[in-house]
């Protein structure tokens, strides 16, 4: 069973930044891909930023130009560097990966303040 366990997270005021750790409990390249979701309160979990095996990233068209996802292989994880946050980037947000099925973390809260 994989076991995907986010850090960071918290309460910043808009135009603030955060950054999001995701380690998993086997190797990073291991998986076909990872990425990032979030979910407000009363919608659907949407996908904020992708990261394929071979390092492509996609993102979510709310978040280009100011969230980044990045992969540290010496330590094993997956970053999301937020900059320039909003009040519509509170949620709770959720590491995933793919490799035959799906896994998901815990999630952590990230919550911007006007």
């Amino acid at each position: 069973q994989v076991q995907l366990v986010e850090s960071g997270g918290g309460l910043v005021q808009t135009g603030g930044s955060l950054s999001l750790s995701c380690e998993p409990s086997r190797n990073i390249y291991s998986f076909d891909h990872m990425g990032w979701y979030r979910q407000a309160p009363g919608n659907q979990r949407e996908v904020v930023a992708t990261l394929t095996a071979s390092g492509l990233p996609v993102y979510a068209d709310a978040v280009k130009g100011r969230f980044t996802i990045s992969r540290n292989n010496a330590k094993n994880t997956l970053h999301l560097q937020m900059n320039s946050l909003k009040p519509e980037d509170t949620a709770v947000y959720f590491c995933h990966a793919y490799s035959r099925m799906g896994y998901w973390g815990q999630g952590t809260q990230v919550t911007v303040s006007s």
